[in-house]
């Protein structure tokens, strides 16, 4: 079974084993205006797409990735992926990954956001098959903890990818904030349970998507 690595769109993000010890964790309480810890995250750069028609323009910029006060914040810090209009009309974001810094098998992988919400933007927290380089996806595979959809703000969708099983036909389910709130109203946590032969998909400590391997194709 391959290891993982994290790509985030996070603001705390936390790895353990099925110990009470994080195996990794990052709580983004660098001083405010610094960027992401090179020592454990990656930019992602360019405008290719991603395979998703995405339009704006992956950069390091501080105006794209950077630690800012926030009361509600563990610790009063939180990291800050902005998406924003350039004068010419495009679009700059930021894409963090683990990739080459750490990679696990099996644990929890959680992290605690407060997501954007708007017509277009797609934000999300997922995990790829540190083999990536040498195994295309979907054969790396991909697990989902977080993916939301900018025009339904209140729903939060967990998916698995893998052979035969990918893109549209990926195994997802999704869950609803209760009374009509959304995901940008206030932090929430957001995990995965990864244990040999079932993965548990957790909103705020709650199972609301699992998978075994029954549920995927031969």
């Amino acid at each position: 079974m391959k290891r993982i690595i994290c790509i985030l769109f996070p603001l705390t993000c936390t790895m353990t084993s099925f110990a009470t010890t994080p195996a990794w964790q990052d709580e983004f309480d660098q001083p405010v205006g610094t960027g992401p810890d090179p020592a454990k995250w990656v930019h992602d750069l360019g405008d290719n797409g991603w395979g998703n028609k995405e339009l704006q323009t992956y950069t390091d910029s501080r105006t794209n990735s950077f630690v800012t006060a926030d009361p509600a914040a563990t610790d009063g810090r939180a990291l800050v992926l902005k998406a924003g209009r350039t004068a010419g009309g495009g679009y700059t974001s930021a894409r963090l990954k683990t990739h080459g810094r750490f990679a696990t098998r099996h644990g929890r992988i959680e992290a605690r956001l407060k997501l954007p919400r708007g017509q277009g933007i797609w934000p999300a927290f997922w995990m790829l098959g540190d083999n990536i380089d040498r195994v295309p996806w979907p054969a790396c595979g991909e697990i989902d903890v977080v993916e939301l959809c900018g025009h339904q703000p209140g729903t939060l969708y967990g998916t698995l990818h893998g052979p035969g099983y990918s893109a549209q036909h990926g195994l997802t389910q999704s869950t609803q904030l209760p009374g009509g709130a959304t995901f940008s109203e206030a932090y929430h946590v957001f995990a995965v349970d990864w244990k040999p032969g079932r993965i548990d998909w957790l909103l705020d400590g709650k199972i609301y998507h699992a998978r075994t391997p029954a549920d995927l194709t031969a």
